[in-house]
């Protein structure tokens, strides 16, 4: 990582401190919490959907110079990660690969078009000193007979890419899926969703006999839910630690999962209390303790948009549409003049658009397979 960027983006001393002292507190608790990289034998695989990343269309942001550090320390921390959310505008990506520095690289494509695309790209972060990219990507382009819902692609383009640690050489698909509703034709598309990619998964793996791994927001409710079960009845695997961990800010959602499709004998998973979970970033930065440290870029975020709803008023003339505008002011003003109602929503809104409403989430792989392989020889 860049530390030294932060000389230049907190010339005040105190602020600096301010910034350093957490970076310092989430790195030693990231060392603690999240296995150990040691070369040539292990490989830490994660995802993160980082929440609207970073186009603003919501009227959160933008982040803050201090949030790209703690993103890049908790990335840092992993070898490969597949990123959901980044959108058209990169210039906060590449803000964040600066600060990542020179060892790290990244793929990802560009948006998927259309309403439900959302204008997001798919990406992958990767160290070079432990990953490479083995020059095979591409997008999952449906055929007309496998549309889901006979006429539609995925809402946002699943996206395949080969890579190699050591001597494990895997594919990776990241998918963002369909989110819709939790009942009727939208949870029925969601699911679909699902069974389509992990079907396809299935067929290219056993086809090509190779290792593929399924991993990013598949928004499965839990691990009993027809979601989860439309990813597991094709003979998916999900290493201890995942399936049942929650990973939503709240800790009340599974939708991140990571789910493989593996060559016969060479998916070893780690095997220590820490080799797969989900990170809770929120225990050590942005943490609701550290609410007074950011009240004053919270009142200017209300303020803001309670100009902009004031804004809206003056020119709408739709009675309807008026009473809505009205609503949400009155909402804001409220919210500014009372601390509690701010520190609800720093809580509950605001943060989440600094790092995730979504919790990184990654697993552990062994990756050195000499000994086997020297065994096998050995006999033939």
């Amino acid at each position: 990582m860049r530390y030294f960027a932060l000389k230049n983006d907190f010339p005040e001393l105190e602020d600096r401190q301010r910034v350093i002292k957490r970076l310092t507190s989430l790195k030693a608790d990231l060392d603690e919490k999240v296995p150990e990289k040691i070369f040539n034998e292990n490989v830490l695989i994660a995802t993160w959907n980082i929440r609207d990343f970073d186009s603003n269309q919501y009227g959160y942001g933008p982040r803050t110079k201090e949030a790209f550090f703690y993103m890049s320390e908790i990335i840092s921390s992993f070898d490969l990660v597949a990123i959901q959310e980044v959108n058209e505008d990169l210039y906060a990506f590449n803000r964040l690969m600066y600060v990542m520095g020179d060892q790290w690289d990244y793929i990802m494509t560009d948006v998927t078009e259309g309403h439900s695309g959302n204008g997001e790209r798919m990406a992958y972060l990767y160290d070079t000193n432990r990953v490479s990219f083995q020059k095979v990507a591409g997008e999952i382009v449906l055929t007309p007979s496998n549309l889901i819902n006979g006429k539609k692609q995925f809402a946002r383009t699943p996206f395949l890419v080969g890579f190699q640690s050591g001597w494990f050489n895997f594919k990776l698909c990241t998918v963002h899926i369909y989110f819709g509703a939790d009942s009727g034709a939208k949870l029925d598309q969601r699911i679909e969703e699902i069974d389509t990619i992990a079907k396809n998964i299935k067929k290219r793996a056993k086809r090509y006999d190779e290792n593929l791994i399924l991993l990013g927001d598949f928004n499965i409710f839990s691990p009993e839910h027809e979601t989860m079960q439309a990813l597991k009845k094709h003979g998916f695997v999900i290493p201890k630690g995942i399936e049942d961990h929650p990973s939503n800010m709240y800790k009340t959602k599974h939708y991140d999962q990571i789910a493989f499709m593996e060559k016969k004998g060479e998916v070893i998973y780690g095997d220590q209390d820490n080799s797969a979970g989900a990170y809770d970033c929120y225990s050590k930065v942005f943490t609701t303790r550290q609410f007074k440290d950011y009240q004053a870029v919270v009142l200017k975020n209300l303020n803001d948009k309670l100009t902009q709803q004031q804004a809206k008023l003056a020119a709408e003339t739709d009675a309807e549409s008026r009473k809505k505008i009205e609503k949400s002011i009155t909402k804001f003003e409220s919210i500014i003049a009372d601390e509690d109602q701010q520190k609800d929503y720093y809580k509950k809104e605001w943060r989440t658009f600094q790092l995730s409403d979504h919790l990184p989430m990654w697993t552990e792989l062994k990756i050195n397979f000499s000994l086997s392989y020297l065994e096998k020889i050995k006999s033939e």
